[in-house]
């Protein structure tokens, strides 16, 4: 098994809590919201709605609140976990 340093939400904008399945992956796929746009988003697996797992190329400030909702790992960390878990994967999501 293996281990991450992940940014998560900050206080505006928080990652959801609890128990889930991964129930959708890209290898790469835009993400936007309200005062972002994000191209290519390398190996996203989403587990709520639209909260997912993905590699982060625009900062690399791990280990801090940094995401708007979203779990934002290394890219080389994201696409380990891309391979490594199929659809269905238990996600725990813990503050």
């Amino acid at each position: 098994m293996a281990t991450f340093i992940v940014s998560t939400g900050t206080w505006r904008h928080p990652t959801v809590t609890g128990q889930f399945h991964i129930y959708l992956k890209y290898r790469s796929t835009p993400m936007a919201g309200p005062g972002y746009y994000l191209p290519g988003v390398p190996f996203t697996m989403y587990f709520y709605r639209g909260y997912a797992l993905h590699g982060t190329y625009w900062h690399s400030n791990f280990g801090t609140p940094m995401s708007h909702g979203c779990v934002n790992l290394r890219t080389p960390d994201a696409e380990w976990l891309y391979e490594f878990a199929p659809m269905g994967t238990l996600v725990n999501v813990h503050p």
